[in-house]
């Protein structure tokens, strides 16, 4: 929960944590939920890697575009909660419209609540697929893409990386561009190993989505700058991708001295 868990992720939990007996319970839920919303229910949900599968009984979810029209399944738009639910949010103290504007935006009609998410429901079991946050989808020369579609493609390079994460900065060319964060399964490189090892991934990702979704920086490190929790701190990678000097809250973070590894582009 927190973060959309790539299927590479999923595999590997499964299979070495769980010895391939143990369900995986990919969850939806937010605070202003109170509650799961979408999830498995262990041993009598059919599991898909990637997926929280269905809505609880009760929980009316849908995908819609940017007016509120429902979206067939196999397409991608935003997620929303269609009707009430007992543990909703009621309000936010003191600003009733700001809680409006926020949740039950009138551009979806005012009684849709907006999860601030992405999501897909596959064609075949209308199973649902967070792919992460609507403001972390990137307009690269016109192309929009889902940051979480090119870290599970980097990731899905399973002799090399461990971890990614994904954001875009401004471009003077193509409006955006991808910057990746990178963990590998070996000792961080330098150099020209490190140049040769980021055309390796931008081949592999150019071949695994397109050229289009090729990042323009690729950047290694140790680890990511995380919360005690487990949170990535995308707001400080972010910065990092745009150059600029970390002037936000670092005191939530597990490990702070990582901002400086990040900084080395390739």
């Amino acid at each position: 929960m927190g973060e959309p868990i790539n299927p590479e992720a999923w595999m590997w939990y499964y299979k070495n944590v769980g010895k391939e007996r143990c369900p995986i319970v990919d969850t939806f839920w937010q605070t202003e939920n109170g509650a799961h919303m979408i999830t498995p229910l262990p041993g009598a949900t059919p599991l898909v890697p990637g997926s929280c599968t269905l809505p609880l009984p009760g929980i009316t979810a849908a995908i819609v575009d940017e007016v509120g029209n429902n979206l067939p399944n196999g397409s991608g738009g935003a997620l929303v909660i269609q009707r009430p639910w007992p543990s909703m949010i009621r309000n936010i103290w003191g600003d009733p419209e700001r809680f409006k504007q926020s949740y039950f935006p009138a551009e979806l009609g005012g009684k849709t609540y907006l999860a601030g998410d992405g999501a897909v429901r596959d064609a075949t079991t209308g199973y649902f697929r967070i792919t992460g946050r609507i403001d972390d989808v990137l307009n690269v020369s016109g192309h929009r893409m889902g940051t979480m579609e090119i870290e599970s493609a980097l990731v899905a390079k399973t002799d090399l990386v461990a971890e990614a994460a994904v954001v875009g900065r401004p471009d003077d060319l193509t409006g955006e561009a991808i910057c990746a964060f990178v963990v590998l399964k070996r000792p961080v490189p330098t150099g020209d190993e490190a140049k040769a090892i980021a055309k390796e991934l931008r081949d592999w990702v150019a071949k695994e989505i397109g050229p289009i979704a090729k990042p323009k920086d690729i950047r290694f490190g140790e680890n990511l700058p995380k919360t005690r929790s487990g949170k990535i701190m995308r707001r400080l990678l972010r910065s990092l991708a745009k150059g600029e000097e970390i002037t936000q809250d670092t005191s939530t973070l597990e490990n702070p001295a990582i901002l400086d590894q990040l900084t080395q582009n390739n």
